[in-house]
């Protein structure tokens, strides 16, 4: 009862677009459709199957996979260990890291983007200027999109950067309700400091992991704007995901229909990640 409120709003704000995508993806709606009005002509599962047909589609499904994996590990190894961080330092400290860490958070997308396509550009950018400090190395005018697997670094650089702070901070709300007597219990027991972390911590923090885990997941499978941004608009097809490649076939292509099989396809993909964290918040709530 509390939550339908939300729930209502939710649903009056995406229930439409959402529709209005599904049955897109059912139709074939072209520029002559888009500028007359008139109706699409039915297609039925026409869309799905030259997306799911398609060797270009799955390539783009295997790297935004493989990019949110790898992001989401090192987003929540990261928020993780500074996290614990914060509980070792002086309280002035830990205050002054989180605000720090919320303006890095508040930042838009887009901001942070722009932010990181400046720090590496071939010309002007800080990181190609002090790298090229170091003894015997000539780094000069690089181009750190040359090749995908050193683009995909500052990618995923940026995309920790910024997801690092929400972790970190929630995470360390999380550290503050594992007793200390536990641990102390444990010390005089003779457990080291790992096996203390990993009997004790990491299982109290479990729910909460699972939570930020599935947060990451979500957030970082629909990736779009810093690959966007870092590409002037035209990412390279080694540089697509799948948010990228729906909004070019759609807008780019003129191919409204397949843009939205794949948005429909994206949708589907992450309800996965959706149940999980659906189900781990009703999980804490019957805890509570």
């Amino acid at each position: 009862m509390l939550a339908a409120p939300a729930l209502l709003l939710l649903a009056a704000l995406l229930a439409y677009p959402m529709g209005r995508m599904v049955v897109l993806s059912f139709q074939n709606m072209q520029l002559r459709e888009l500028w007359s009005g008139a109706t699409p002509p039915w297609v039925g599962l026409d869309q799905y199957t030259k997306v799911l047909s398609d060797s270009a589609f799955w390539a783009v499904v295997g790297r935004t996979v493989l990019f949110t994996a790898v992001s989401v590990i090192l987003t929540v190894l990261a928020g993780l260990m500074v996290a614990l961080l914060m509980r070792r330092v002086h309280k002035a400290v830990r205050m002054a890291m989180i605000v720090a860490m919320m303006f890095v958070w508040a930042l838009p997308a887009l901001v942070q983007a722009q932010v990181f396509k400046m720090m590496t550009d071939s010309n002007v950018g800080v990181l190609n200027y002090m790298i090229d400090k170091l003894p015997g190395v000539e780094f000069q005018n690089h181009s750190w999109f040359f090749t995908p697997t050193q683009g995909w670094i500052v990618i995923t650089a940026c995309v920790l950067w910024a997801g690092i702070p929400f972790l970190a901070i929630t995470l360390n709300a999380g550290l503050t309700q594992v007793p200390k007597e536990l641990l102390e219990a444990a010390t005089v027991d003779g457990a080291n400091a790992w096996q203390s972390f990993r009997n004790i911590t990491i299982p109290i923090l479990k729910p909460l992991l699972v939570i930020v885990t599935t947060l990451s997941i979500i957030w970082n499978f629909g990736l779009f704007t810093q690959n966007w941004v870092m590409r002037d608009g035209k990412p390279e097809p080694e540089f697509q995901t799948l948010a990228t490649y729906s909004y070019l076939q759609a807008f780019a292509q003129n191919k409204y229909s397949l843009g939205s099989a794949i948005a429909v396809i994206t949708v589907l993909l992450l309800l996965g990640a959706m149940a999980v964290y659906i189900r781990q918040m009703f999980k804490i709530g019957e805890v509570d």
